[in-house]
Formats: structure tokens, sequence, C-alpha cells
């Protein structure tokens, strides 16, 4: 308790330091705030690979001063920029003595320009021997200890601005995630899909099984929800004629927070005329195998040491073969739904008075068989009482033509061939709000303009959503999904975040 106490004015006294550094910045017309630009010839990993054509040329570089050592009348500094470090030798020859003395006041963190000529050093490091060294922006706070940077995973999630200053990793994880999402769009756009944008304020947030934020809008005095899905916006689109739709974008669920859960996520959803669901698994497997080749150059993802092949064929498995498999529970053979719920507690597993036969089926499926599902799998034919708003398989109409893309034991797609019988599907309303009025608060309701749109007449049409977030975690190693969003829902401490 006493060191801490100690610690406590050291670092107010630094702070202070700094402070008083920028007001003599100020006094002497040279106040760092009020530079307006600064001319960046090349970063710093630009510089290392084309070494041998820059040797000796004069360039720029500008960022974040990482360190310092000074040795009388020369010094090095490394100075971090978006691609990483750069090393510098300064000499009071090169800058003279004012300007070398300016350089000696500089702080660790501040933002700096170098203006000099590229070399190695004897130890064979690239530097740049600099010419002159412009202070951009000061530094008012102090950053980590170099040695232990910053490890408070909450601290970390709540100041990612240093974050990304103090660990590489992290800034190749956001660099990598926005190379993700380009390729996702590359391979879209090539494929004759047009990106559009719909609305997040909805009056009827449905097309998921989820709880909805709720908001009022007092312009219109109405009460409105955050979307929860980008469906039946998207499907609204392929009944006006454009064919093949996708949306990449933000989504709100009034649910819990976990490891693979944010309140707000990135979701896509993509819908294509005259296909099936047959047509979307061929284009999950496509387009998963051409993203990890295009980022990480290779379609084997290793993911916390466990491997993960593109390359082979995606495996296809009913929900029933899936249960069967990993259960030991045929639900061929269950016909009633007294029936299921005997097999139900002989294998302990709760269900709730309002779920029927297909309900318990899919809380089987994800008691036994989820964790399972490692490699890359298709999981088909989804019980009706769970998928709302998929087309009956014409030869079992217990079950749909659904599908949910599986890897590490993780759902990474849901796909439908999408219901467009607008009588089916009003029944199917009704029964969702019947299971609303029963206490379930995932529950869809009856959206009357989707309806009429479905009336207008939908194409046959197929129809995905990805988590581009679980994507993203796979594809970086990344251990939760707050480690893939740059700024996750945190609880607020002390009336703000700090």
């Amino acid at each position: 308790m006493a060191q801490q106490q100690k610690k406590e004015p050291d670092q107010s006294q630094l702070l202070k330091v700094r402070r008083e550094k920028l007001v003599q910045l100020q006094e002497e017309g040279k106040d760092p705030f009020q530079i307006m630009k600064y001319d960046v010839s090349h970063h710093s990993q630009e510089i290392k690979d084309t070494f041998n054509v820059l040797e000796g040329q004069s360039v720029s570089i500008a960022g974040r001063l990482m360190s310092k050592r000074v040795m009388g009348k020369a010094s090095f500094c490394h100075v971090q920029d978006l691609q990483g470090t750069i090393q510098s030798y300064v000499a009071r020859d090169s800058l003279g003595e004012e300007g070398y003395k300016a350089f000696k006041k500089l702080d660790i963190g501040d933002i700096v320009g170098i203006v000099g000529k590229v070399f190695k050093t004897k130890t064979g490091e690239i530097s740049l021997h600099a010419d002159q060294v412009s202070l951009l922006s000061k530094s008012l706070q102090i950053l980590p200890e170099k040695f232990h940077g910053l490890t408070n995973t909450d601290l970390r999630y709540r100041q990612r601005y240093v974050d990304l200053i103090m660990n590489p990793d992290v800034k190749d994880t956001f660099i990598k995630r926005s190379k993700i999402i380009s390729t996702i769009r590359r391979y879209l756009d090539a494929q004759g899909f047009m990106e559009v944008e719909t609305p997040m304020l909805v009056s009827n947030a449905g097309g998921a099984a989820a709880r909805p934020f709720e908001t009022h809008f007092n312009a219109l005095d109405e009460d409105l929800k955050l979307r929860i899905s980008l469906e039946l916006y998207l499907k609204r689109l392929i009944v006006g004629g454009l064919e093949r739709v996708y949306e990449i974008g933000r989504v709100f669920r009034n649910e819990g927070l976990d490891t693979r859960h944010n309140p707000e996520f990135t979701l896509m959803e993509l819908y294509q005329a005259y296909t099936d669901y047959h047509g979307m698994m061929d284009l999950t497997e496509n387009l998963y195998r051409y993203v990890a080749q295009e980022v990480l150059g290779t379609t084997t993802i290793v993911y916390q040491g466990v491997e993960m092949d593109l390359s082979k064929p995606f495996e296809r498995i009913t929900m029933v073969e899936a249960v069967k498999k990993y259960a030991g529970v045929d639900f061929d053979m269950i016909q009633t739904l007294e029936e299921a719920q005997a097999v139900a507690k002989e294998h302990h597993v709760e269900y709730e008075e309002r779920h029927k036969k297909g309900d318990i089926l899919s809380l089987f499926f994800e008691e036994f068989a989820e964790k399972h599902l490692v490699q890359p799998t298709f999981v088909m034919d989804h019980p009706i009482e769970i998928s709302p708003l998929t087309k009956k398989k014409p030869e079992n109409p217990e079950y749909t033509e659904r599908f949910e893309f599986f890897m590490n034991g993780w759902e990474m797609a849901n796909a439908y061939s999408e219901l467009n019988d607008p009588i089916d599907q009003r029944e199917r309303f009704k029964a969702q709000e019947e299971l609303l009025a029963q206490g379930d608060e995932e529950a869809n309701t009856t959206d009357e303009d989707f309806m009429n749109a479905l009336e207008i007449g939908m194409p046959p049409t197929g129809g995905i959503g990805f988590g581009i977030d679980r994507m993203c975690m796979l594809m970086t190693d990344s251990a939760a999904i707050r480690d893939v969003l740059l700024f996750p829902t945190m609880k607020t401490l002390g009336g703000k975040d700090q």
C-alpha cells in the first residue's frame, strides 16, 4: 500500500511535466496542435521492403515515438506508424543545436515527423539518419510500460486506442478483419450481387428469433425497434426484381454477453432469386474457400490449435441424422409429442410445455451434436416449428429446406429455401404470435407490409445470413468476439466509460 501511495504522485508529476512542456511550446509560438498537415512519403515496412532502392535517399515518415535513447550528441529512437516501427538515428550535427535540444524534450507517445536518409546500422538494422524532427502532436498521457504492455483485458477493450498502440497483434487482427469484409464484397460483386442498405429503425423487428431493443421516435410519437435481422427488407427487394442482393450491417439483439455474443454485431445476409438452399450451400462453400485463400493464403484454418480444412467438400447431414449419430436417438421413429417428451426426460433434455416435437429435436441437436461439428458441416432440414420463414420439404412437410453451417462447433451461417407462399406465411406468423402470447419473447409478429410484398409475388429464392464476427474470430484466431470488435459493448463505469 505504501508503494502504491508513493507511485501515484510520481505519475501525477510526470503528467504535470508534459503539460508544462506544452505550455512552454505554446508560449514560444510552437504549439503542436496548430500543425495542420505533414507530408509522409513512406511507411516503416515499405522502407524495409524496398531498402535496396531507397538506400541513401531522403524520405519522410510520421508516427508515434515509442522509444528514445539519448547518448550525448547522438540518440536513437523508434517511431511506430501504420505498418510497424522503424529506428531513427538523431544527431546534433544533423539537426543543429536548437533542433537537437527540442528532440531531447520529446516524450514517449508524442506524434512526430522525421525527414532523413535511409541507411543500415552496423548491427544491420534499417534506419533513418534524421535531418529534421518535427513535433506534430503532444501526448499528455503516459503509455503503459513498454515491456508489459497493456495486459488488463477490460482496459484493453475500453481503451482500444491504447491497445492498438501497445499490441501489434491487435492491429493485425483488425487489418485482417477489414480484408475479410472487403474480400467478401469482392466475391459477391463478381457473382452479380448488388450491395444495398435497409433500415435499422423498424416498426416490426422480424426475420430472426431474438429479443429486440426498443426506442421511441419523438417526431412521429411512435415506438420503434432496432433491427434484429436484415431479412424482411431484403426479400422485399427480391419481390421488386433485384434478383441478387446483399447487405453487411449491424444488427441488435437485447440478449446476453459472452465470448461469442455481443448485443450489436455484424451480419451479412444475401438473397438470390431462382435458387434454393442447395445453391446457398454451394455459395457458402465457395465463399469461405475464397476468403481464406485471399486473406490467409491457405484453405486451412487453425483456431486455438484446432485445424479446419476448407479444401475438402463440406459434410452435409440432416438434423435428424446428426441427433441419431451423436445422441443415439432416431427422431424418424418418434411419431408423437408424448414420445418426444419421454425421450427428452430419459436423456435429461429440458423443454418447456409449449415445445412441440420439432422444438425437442432442436434441443437434442444443441445438447448433443453441435459441439462435434468442428470441420465445415451443413446441418440440413430443420423442423418446421423453428423455421417460420422457410419452405417445407414437399416430401416431408414436418421439415423445411433450411441449413445451418457449422465450424468449430459454432453456428456460422443460417440459410433457407425462402418461403414465398403468402398463405402459408400468414399461418406461420399466426403460430408465432400464439407463441408470443405464451411468453416467448423471441417469437415473430405478423409484418403486414411484408405479407403484401409476398402477395405481389416473390420468385423461388435462396437466402442466407452469415455471422461476420465469428468468421473473423476463426480467421484471426481470436478467443472472444470482443477481440474482433473494435469497440465492444461494456458496462458503464461511474456514469461513463473509463
